[in-house]
């Protein structure tokens, strides 16, 4: 991997192709433009039988550059980097920032092939990327770009080992802010291929990538407990942290505040309930008006003021 970085301060990983893919994408594109410029050049023969000399031969030249020269920098320009050969060889052409080409880019690569590839046979291209450390061809240090590999095969991810049941849940308290990403790489590496190593061996690395753990968290592990465990039972609390967190509800979507706060949530409006009033007592018998024969029925005074309008609208005439 060539790690290339950007103007944003950005380490990109990057493959870059090697000879070999190289030639096979290129072959593939010179036998393919090639047919093309001989197909044309039959049809352009039969069309310009009648003209002189010089005709022809500014026809020829003119479809040489626009065949062998032009339609590889069109096609670059307009793919962004991938001819033919190139995709089918899963491999692209990008800048040396990462990004995708442009046209001065491919011409510039374009015109440095005529000599590279077409006049020299290959020759000098072939020397110039064995010598470069990123394979690069003339052309492609004259435009500041690379040809890297987009298909890259996967590797096989290999599970790491469970720890002892008896060590689940130990380390919970563990600050675990200090250990670099480094170190946590090369403890996965151990415990996925602790099997394949010496027993000896691996014991020695064991030990020395617990003493580095101890060193950055600053907690020795439980007495009798060994360093393969030890180790172990440190990834897997991270691993039980890094998938708390990632699956976490976000703050306040578990809080519910009453029945106005589901509803606002859900978009439903919430009718206000009124709560019941106390009971009052039951009045007494002797309390009541009608239970009691001296009481008298209290006179209501006449309403003062105009009648009220009655229910049609009208007003009387005062």
């Amino acid at each position: 991997m060539s790690g290339l970085v950007t103007g944003d301060a950005v380490v990109l990983g990057l493959q870059p192709a090697r000879l070999p893919s190289r030639a096979l994408a290129v072959l593939i594109d010179l036998v393919v433009v090639w047919a093309a410029y001989l197909l044309i050049m039959l049809g352009l023969a039969v069309a310009t039988a009648s003209l002189d000399e010089a005709a022809v031969a500014a026809v020829s030249v003119a479809s040489f550059l626009l065949i062998l020269v032009g339609a590889p920098i069109a096609v670059e320009t307009l793919s962004h980097g991938r001819s033919l050969g190139k995709l089918a060889c899963g491999l692209r052409v990008v800048r040396d920032d990462g990004g995708p080409i442009r046209f001065r880019h491919a011409l510039v690569r374009g015109a440095m092939g005529v000599v590279e590839i077409l006049m020299t046979f290959g020759v000098v291209a072939c020397v110039a990327s064995l010598v470069s450390e990123r394979g690069r061809r003339l052309g492609d240090v004259f435009a500041g770009t690379l040809v890297v590999r987009e298909r890259i095969p996967t590797a096989r991810v290999l599970a790491v080992p469970p720890p002892p049941p008896w060590l689940v849940g130990r380390f919970a308290g563990l600050d675990l802010s200090a250990v670099p990403e480094t170190l946590w790489l090369e403890i996965r590496q151990y415990l996925t291929r602790a099997r394949e190593l010496d027993p000896a061996v691996g014991r020695r690395l064991a030990e020395r990538l617990a003493d580095e753990l101890v060193a950055r968290t600053g907690a020795p592990p439980p007495p009798g407990v060994p360093a393969e465990a030890y180790l172990a039972g440190v990834v897997a609390e991270r691993q039980a942290r890094d998938a708390r967190r990632a699956f976490a509800p976000p703050a306040g979507a578990g809080q519910v505040g009453g029945a106005g706060a589901v509803g606002g949530a859900l978009g439903v409006p919430v009718v206000g309930v009124v709560p019941p009033a106390a009971a009052s007592p039951a009045p007494s018998p002797a309390a009541s008006p009608a239970a009691s024969p001296s009481a008298a029925p209290a006179s209501v005074a006449p309403p003062e003021g105009p009648p009220p309008a009655p229910a049609t609208g009208f007003a009387p005439p005062a």
